[in-house]
């Protein structure tokens, strides 16, 4: 089904699920953490999510966002999300890659660079994700994904010889492994404690989207971004299984619904999103550009070597992932 039809198919849903929602047994509220700032298109996804699955059960479900890491940090959302302390949130999966390493399908390096490979990738994960979830108590809503992944720094950086000794601020077990092959210290940092990293000199360097960066106004501190364009990572809404097992019919059929658009939307605005954020880093006095050939041709060299990682910790699971993308 094309987007454009999914998105027809998720209006009818919601329409349906708003003349339905008044038979919901009675009202509630679900809180929603969210690890990144209001501002950033993720959080703007997920209120707009909120607020459709609001009017779409005729107010019989309410659900309020918490963007910020306001109300848990971004590596304890998953485990809340799980153990019933809310019942929906997001987060980004492959920070939690150390769980399962299918987690960290979206961030092999070089495997999925642009936005039509990035979707063909989670076509081929979704079925086998959404049953580790399941396993986990936890019912996948919808999963957006960032612009490509560069490299942050404070000084012009032509080969991995440059990158000796940099504080880099981790987020997943692919960017920790990124630093230890490049012989940088990886800082484990969660995404609402960036600004303050860097200012302060616990982290010197990072590899995000340029979304990231704009919304921390990094140029504050740093001085390039390489846009190397190494994977495009997506956060992920989950709800609590027992919780979504709980919901009458025509509430998850709203859910459902709203998810789609939500998910349509994010996909729209990330790419729309790119271009802006890199103008918005070179219009504050940044280096914005691709990395050198040297620098690049190393960077892919970690590339297969953590490849070649990931398929062995995952074996034929991870395989079967490759293959079925290969095949799109």
């Amino acid at each position: 089904m094309t987007k454009t039809l999914k998105t027809m198919a998720a209006t009818c849903a919601v329409s349906a699920g708003m003349a339905l929602g008044a038979t919901a047994a009675s009202a509630e509220t679900w809180d929603m953490p969210m690890a990144y700032s209001a501002t950033n298109f993720h959080s703007a996804v997920g209120a707009e999510f909120a607020a459709c699955v609001t009017a779409g059960t005729g107010g019989e479900l309410a659900i309020q966002t918490h963007p910020g890491g306001s109300l848990f940090a971004g590596g304890e959302i998953k485990r809340a999300i799980q153990t019933g302390q809310v019942n929906i949130g997001e987060r980004l999966l492959s920070g939690h890659q150390n769980e399962n390493a299918l987690f960290g399908f979206d961030s092999i390096p070089f495997l999925a660079t642009s936005f039509a490979d990035s979707e063909k990738l989670w076509e081929a994960a979704k079925g086998p994700l959404t049953e580790v979830l399941n396993a986990q108590n936890l019912h996948l809503l919808y999963a957006v994904p960032w612009p490509s992944q560069g490299l942050y720094f404070k000084k012009e950086i032509n080969s991995v010889a440059d990158m000796q000794g940099i504080k880099f601020r981790s987020y997943n077990s692919a960017t920790a492994r990124l630093a230890e092959l490049s012989g940088m210290l990886p800082v484990q940092i969660e995404a609402a404690e960036i600004s303050q990293a860097f200012a302060t000199g616990v982290a010197e360097s990072m590899i995000s989207s340029g979304s990231t960066g704009y919304d921390r106004k990094v140029w504050e501190s740093l001085t390039h971004f390489y846009d190397v364009q190494a994977w495009l990572p997506r956060n992920y809404v989950m709800v609590n299984l027992d919780a979504w097992n709980g919901l009458d019919a025509s509430t998850q059929n709203v859910m459902t619904g709203c998810s789609i658009v939500a998910e349509y939307a994010g996909d729209w605005r990330s790419i729309e999103y790119t271009k802006f954020t890199l103008n918005q880093l070179a219009a504050h006095g940044m280096f914005v550009g691709p990395a050198g050939d040297k620098l690049q041709g190393e960077l892919k060299e970690f590339g297969a070597k953590m490849t070649a990682e990931w398929l062995e910790s995952t074996g034929a699971a991870g395989q079967a992932l490759i293959d079925a993308y290969n095949a799109n």
